[in-house]
């Protein structure tokens, strides 16, 4: 079953970013700290834009979800404003970054990394994660749909997204939905969106 995020999913979809945030895999205990990986990429959606937040339930539990926010643009200016005392208080801002840890951790402290180029035409982002009890069951489509509806209700121009380049799964998903390779992506971080409606 597909619904939207209540509060009381907060602890499940932290998990679900956990054991899916090695590229696709498990992260626990590859980290400083098992909150790192959620505390960047799935609580401050959740809690600063819960609405955009859906999850997926089998069996009474939550082994999936997909994150996204309308406007990226205001969700950064959010996130420095009202999530990142949460991560400044917790985390340890590493200057120069010489690790894996460190990097995850810079990514907390920047979230201005969110203003991709194309910004403006695909003002949109998302995150989905699906534990691997979820996955080859049409789930991850039917999230992303559910998703798109929600944004075309709002009528947001475009949908973006940045990915794990290892995770080679999750890009023959994204491009079997029809997402696109953007001008600003790179091997390393590769960036696709989709256009909701034709640009103005």
């Amino acid at each position: 079953m597909i619904r939207q995020y209540r509060a009381a999913d907060y602890d499940a979809v932290s998990r679900v970013c956990l054991l899916t945030a090695e590229g696709g895999g498990d992260a626990t205990g590859r980290y400083s700290s098992d909150d790192l990986m959620p505390d960047i990429f799935a609580r401050p959606y959740v809690s600063l834009v819960p609405e955009l937040a859906f999850v997926v339930e089998i069996d009474g539990a939550v082994v999936g979800y997909i994150l996204g926010v309308a406007d990226t643009r205001a969700f950064v200016g959010r996130f420095r404003s009202e999530w990142m005392p949460r991560i400044e208080a917790a985390y340890h801002h590493a200057q120069p970054v010489l690790t894996k840890d460190d990097l995850i951790r810079h990514l907390g402290f920047w979230p201005e990394r969110m203003l991709i180029a194309e910004v403006d035409d695909y003002p949109a982002h998302l995150h989905i994660d699906l534990l691997p009890e979820a996955q080859g069951l049409g789930l991850g489509r039917r999230l992303v749909d559910t998703l798109i509806a929600a944004l075309r209700e709002r009528d947001v121009a475009g949908l973006h997204l940045t990915m794990d380049a290892a995770n080679t799964g999750a890009r023959a998903f994204y491009d079997r939905l029809g997402f696109t390779e953007l001008p600003s992506s790179t091997p390393e971080s590769p960036t696709l969106g989709m256009l909701l409606r034709h640009p103005s």
